[in-house]
């Protein structure tokens, strides 16, 4: 039986061409507006578990057909272009056959820091725009011949659209356009050849096999009715997929995990470092080279993770990466006895239907896990349960290696209701800019071409040996946004929060004396928990631990730099030990500066150094410090950095080392600069911050007729002694616990996103200082407060009046309050009572 039978007989689709055509093709019915059926490939390594070898043999095989159609001489000077983002890898395949070509593929992610070389549209697919973001803007700029490649050629839009784009801007004199399937009409060949002549410009074609697709009239009506009643009969899952058990939110670097009885098992690749993990930015014949020469050891690593009693396996790429796990499939597949098979996960949304005449059998359905430009929403993977696999290794790149990827409804947990055994493979994403451009003379980064932390009084109000700030100065730039635009641009994925900043909250009088109360009143209780997150440093740090009891700290600018500075004048006070102390940049979703870990491993040894953060809400920071630690090393940067942050309040339950889980007020929440330095919060923009630079702040000097920064620190420091007793005996008690991360904050906001359907975790901010952080620089929605609560939320509440927010009170809040930032920009948002939110 063919799989595309079951659409023919009921839409009446007709395949004609040549023999091999079926072999290579089934068919499926997909939910997209503008082509009902979907030619489903047996041979890309997509949709359809296949033998990773013949995946990539399919490319490789048409790339050298490429090589002797041009000559050696000019296949020397292409470049080949694949298609994002299922040619992804088999665009690279073909690069591959090509032998010495570079390779780039279009994508749909925008990458900061990275001009586009140019873009296109692809009229029939769901999501359309592409983009073209060499790393070296000189790629696409040589008269040599361009290899287009595409998993079909259907039309020809899509290739008329690059080359009209392309040809603009570096034209050339031949094109090769390279798809596993041909099938255009006889009118679409006739319009591409006219093409050509009317650029001037020889244009070749190489594919496995051709034909045409006959459509009836009314078939994209035929198919949306179809696509619905399927649905509808499945109850809105498609396929023989099992309902998911909520499962723990895991760490992304728990290592194994317990996961629904079955074991999530983190493969430490060893991806060699200057190597991209495809071709976003460019892939040169160097590169290939050095992974060829690393991908033994790299398969390897697979290999000894597997179960020995492993039978089938399936290595599942993410995307657009598809060619990294494809040839670690390949090595695999050589390397073991099981039976290997290869297929990516996908944004295409597609019918599944349990049918041997139907290519798409089932159909597994979880979040976007990658920070998507678009915003959040669905990917899927098909052909897997019932695939009968008993173990699935899951490679994503770093990027991708998220919280959600991770959720209880998340690709894992769905993978390990499948599989007996799931392991994870992260590839680092590579970073333009970090490695120099192929041909060019490698970067040397020595600590010269970093510049000195600025300190003040000529950058921060802060005496010279309170702190060093590992910034630059943009004092002058203007960056401020209001609120409200910036919440839409953020919202929409038009805009990274660390690209502005938000306009500097000047509190009114009343509020500066609720803060000067609040400080009066909690200062004792802060300066204990400083001691007591210190002295927790300090004895981790004891002799026989083979570490420094002389600590680094560095802050997690701005928040964590007065609890770093606290922290300091307790070590010098309590035990006469002056510990250097830097503050860093860290962005959500951008990781830590690494350029600012560079400074610090060329002066000090990155095991003495102690991440210092103000407090934890649910866990986020803590997870993108593990993983920017985690790349740094991996793209070569000095190993030995501890990603465990040390907190002055951890009420989220998100790390180790803390001086207090409970969740009161920190009145260095309370103000945003003007108790933290005259420092904004950081930024990083790519048209400020180049690769050899610093994040970025700002230094409000205007600001200092009202700085409590000093008052701050003062004020806490002078209870150092009155809680010196009550200090020393809390820490033999927390020494003595057991301080294993229980992540409850990170359940308890999922818990609340769905109760209010916010359907964006990043939309609620738990504790105190989170949501006066909402209240001072975001468009709130609504505060939740524990029931009772005191004079901890008075300044909460004040803020809430001003601003006009509802504070609600609630019962069983495991934080004293919780910040719920408006979700007007958020697709299909609905509040507690179930009506849509629809903004302002």
């Amino acid at each position: 039986m063919w799989s595309g039978d079951w659409v023919a007989e009921r839409l009446g689709v007709e395949l004609d061409g040549d023999e091999r055509l079926r072999e290579l093709l089934g068919l499926a019915l997909r939910r997209n507006p503008k082509r009902a059926h979907l030619l489903v490939s047996h041979v890309l390594g997509k949709h359809v578990p296949q033998s990773p070898s013949l995946v990539w043999r399919s490319g490789y095989d048409l790339g050298v057909r490429v090589r002797r159609l041009l000559g050696d001489d000019e296949a020397r000077r292409s470049v080949v272009l694949g298609y994002a983002e299922t040619a992804t890898g088999l665009g690279h395949s073909v690069a591959d056959g090509l032998a010495l070509a570079p390779y780039l593929h279009s994508t749909r992610r925008p990458v900061p820091g990275v001009a586009r070389a140019g873009g296109f549209e692809e009229s029939h697919s769901h999501a359309t725009s592409h983009l073209l973001l060499p790393e070296d803007p000189e790629l696409l700029a040589g008269d040599g011949p361009l290899v287009l490649v595409d998993d079909e050629f259907s039309t020809g839009n899509t290739v008329l659209n690059t080359i009209r784009d392309l040809h603009e801007r570096y034209p050339r004199g031949r094109y090769v356009i390279v798809a596993l399937v041909d099938m255009r009409s006889t009118a679409d060949r006739g319009r591409l050849a006219e093409f050509a002549r009317e650029i001037d410009a020889r244009v070749d074609l190489v594919a496995l096999a051709s034909g045409t697709v006959r459509l009836p009239e009314g078939v994209l009506e035929r198919g949306r009715e179809l696509v619905a009643e399927h649905e509808r009969a499945a109850d809105g899952v498609p396929g023989p997929v099992s309902p998911v058990s909520p499962v723990s939110p895991v760490s992304p670097v728990s290592v194994p995990v317990q996961r629904d009885a079955r074991r999530l098992v983190r493969v430490d690749l060893g991806w060699p470092a200057g190597v991209p993990d495809g071709g976003r930015h460019g892939f040169t014949a160097a590169h290939r080279d050095r992974l060829e020469a690393a991908a033994p050891g790299l398969v390897g690593q697979i290999a000894a993770a597997l179960p020995a009693d492993a039978r089938r396996v399936l290595v599942l790429g993410f995307e657009e990466l598809m060619y990294a796990p494809l040839r670690l499939a390949v090595g695999l597949e050589a390397e073991v006895e099981a039976e290997v098979r290869y297929s990516t996960t996908t944004r295409s949304p597609v019918l599944a239907v349990d049918d041997p005449g139907y290519a798409i059998r089932s159909r597994l359905v979880f979040p976007a896990h990658d920070d998507p430009a678009d915003g959040p929403g669905d990917r899927y993977a098909y052909n897997v349960a019932g695939g009968g696999f008993d173990t699935v290794v899951a490679v994503v790149d770093s990027v991708a290696d998220t919280p959600e990827l991770h959720a209880p409804d998340g690709l894992l947990a769905q993978l390990a209701r499948h599989a007996e055994h799931v392991l994870l493979a992260v590839v680092p994403s590579h970073v333009p800019g970090a490695q120099a451009v192929e041909g060019a003379p490698e970067r040397q980064e020595t600590p010269s071409m970093l510049p000195e932390p600025l300190r003040g009084p000529a950058f921060s109000s802060y005496a010279p040996d309170e702190v060093g700030w590992l910034l630059q100065d943009l004092s002058e730039v203007e960056l401020e946004a209001p609120t409200e635009e910036r919440e839409e641009a953020i919202q929409s994925g038009g805009a990274h929060y660390a690209e502005s900043l938000p306009v500097e909250y000047q509190p009114s009088e009343q509020y500066q004396e609720l803060f000067k109360a609040a400080l009066e009143t909690s200062a004792a209780r802060i300066a204990q928990a400083v001691g007591v997150v210190t002295e927790t440093v300090l004895a981790e740090r004891s002799e026989g631990t083979g570490r420094s009891e002389r600590p680094v700290l560095v802050s997690l600018a701005r928040a964590g730099t007065p609890v770093g500075v606290l922290m300091r004048r307790w070590a010098q006070h309590r035990h006469g030990l002056d510990l250097p102390h830097y503050a860093v940049s860290i962005v959500r979703g951008r990781g830590i500066d690494a350029n600012a870990l560079r400074w610090l491993a060329a002066h000090h040894d990155p095991a003495d150094v102690v991440f210092v953060d103000g407090w934890t809400g649910k866990g986020a920071i803590t997870r993108e410090l593990a993983q920017a630690v985690r790349d740094f090393e991996d793209a070569g940067g000095a190993k030995g950095f501890d990603p465990e942050i040390a907190v002055l309040a951890d009420p989220g339950s998100c790390v180790r080392t803390y001086g207090t889980r409970e969740d009161f007020l920190i009145p260095s929440a309370c103000l945003n600069s003007t108790v933290s330095g005259l420092i904004s919060r950081t930024v990083l923009r790519a048209d400020l911050v180049g690769p050899d630079d610093f994040h970025g702040a700002k230094f409000y000097r205007e600001l200092a007729g009202t700085d409590v920064s000093g008052h701050f620190l003062d004020t806490v420091a002078a209870r150092f002694d009155e809680v010196g007793d009550a200090v020393d005996a809390q820490v033999k008690e927390v020494l003595s616990a057991d301080r294993a991360p229980t992540w409850e904050g990170w359940a308890a906001v999922e818990r609340i996103s769905t109760a209010y359907g916010i359907n964006d975790v990043n939309l609620v901010k738990p504790g105190v200082g989170e949501t006066t952080r909402v209240l001072l620089r975001r468009v709130p929605w609504k505060i939740l407060a524990q029931r009772g609560a005191g004079a901890d939320l008075d300044h909460v509440r004040l803020l809430a009046e001003q601003r006009g927010v509802d504070v609600e009170e609630v019962d069983g809040l495991p934080y004293s309050c919780v910040g719920l930032i408006h979700p007007q920009y958020t697709r299909g948002a609905t509040g507690a009572d179930g009506k849509a939110v629809t903004g302002k």
